[in-house]
């Protein structure tokens, strides 16, 4: 029984009164808001641009940062480093130094970018205040490239991947299960088998087939967009069997009923009356898919069949970590990326049971 509070409250101020009183959830909804505004402003945000190598900073380990310089001086900084060459493995060691410092603060200018490919501009968040100096705060990979500034940027594709992915799969799903919940029949049953052939197929193996069939002569675009579509067509049955469902024991009801009754034809007995009533479970259902969506692009291009260089993603992030050696020479380079995915998944796992849980105000 909801509350008496509640008592004449509409359906979507139930849901919403109910999901805000999950903190967990509203947090993670906050986690969300926040990786998707570094999407937004990857261009900005970034210290530098994630293709500037620097031979001499390969494998640079992460710098830490500081408020008070050597002489006790107030000034925010990164410690340096100092280079020592390992005459028998024949590489660089690098050694955090506390005497060196890299003045560091917000709003600095750096190397310039094109924003959104609208307009130029040499302004960042944070960065070292001398354009010329170098920060590494999460460390640098095999070619010496900043990873924080990578991994910023492969925020962008990771999650829009998982944001686009899942409008297509939505598509389909609401469409397809919408008409075999409605219709029933022969319908329903072709709308069935098709579902359970796509659902029977081996996901992973299915992915690195379709993905290999990607021609190399295709533009990163390219290559962009099929991966999503790739991830889309194997993502829409579970949506599809959920909207049949409530089709099911909706299509009967006294409201489809007097609509059927008031000359509305099919397919607005199906968009503009009954659907509407499910917006709010197809909400959680579909917040619940972007996980998933974001786990298939980070495994294919982790697999090297996905998104390659110089796209950056998080699953290209990881291929710099598929050999012993890496891991054990720079284990940032396995950390970072893999701690992003994870608390993206968990973010929009969270919220999607939040969202779950409130889609029905009336239970208790």
């Amino acid at each position: 029984m909801a509350p008496i509070s509640d008592a004449g409250a509409g359906q979507w101020t139930l849901i919403w009164r109910k999901f805000f009183a999950q903190k967990v959830a509203v947090f993670c909804g906050g986690v969300i808001l926040a990786l998707y505004l570094v999407s937004a402003l990857a261009e900005f945000l970034a210290p530098g641009l994630p293709d500037t190598s620097r031979a001499q900073y390969t494998y640079a380990p992460p710098q830490t940062l500081a408020l008070f310089t050597p002489e006790g001086e107030f000034q925010l900084h990164a410690k340096g480093y100092s280079v020592t060459i390992d005459k028998e493995a024949l590489r660089r060691t690098f050694v955090v130094d506390d005497s060196v410092i890299v003045p560091v603060g917000f709003f600095v200018e750096g190397p310039t970018y094109k924003f959104w490919n609208l307009f130029e501009s040499n302004r960042h968040f944070f960065g070292p205040i001398d354009p010329n100096e170098t920060v590494y705060l999460l460390g640098a990979d095999r070619l010496g490239r900043d990873l924080l500034s990578r991994l910023v940027y492969g925020t962008r594709i990771s999650m829009s991947i998982g944001l686009i992915g899942v409008c297509m799969s939505l598509v389909l799903g609401v469409v397809l299960g919408s008409v075999s919940g409605y219709f029933g029949g022969i319908v329903d049953t072709v709308i069935q088998r098709i579902i359970e052939v796509v659902s029977a197929m081996p996901t992973i193996p299915l992915w690195l087939g379709l993905a290999a069939a990607i021609p190399l002569t295709w533009s990163p675009l390219h290559v962009y967009f099929v991966i999503t579509v790739i991830v889309s067509l194997l993502g829409w049955t579970g949506l599809a069997r959920e909207v049949r469902g409530r089709f099911f024991s909706l299509r009967n009801e006294d409201f489809v009923t007097a609509a059927k009754l008031d000359g509305s034809s099919e397919p607005r007995v199906i968009f503009r009356h009954i659907l509407p009533s499910l917006t709010s479970h197809i909400l959680a259902v579909t917040t619940l898919a972007v996980p998933s969506m974001i786990i298939a692009e980070t495994s294919l291009s982790f697999l090297g069949v996905g998104l390659k260089a110089p796209v950056v993603s998080w699953g290209v992030l990881l291929q710099d970590a598929q050999n012993i050696r890496s891991i054990s020479t720079a284990p940032w380079l396995l950390i970072w990326p893999s701690l992003a995915v994870v608390i993206a998944v968990l973010s929009f796992n969270f919220f999607g049971d939040g969202l779950r849980d409130a889609a029905d105000p009336y239970e208790s």
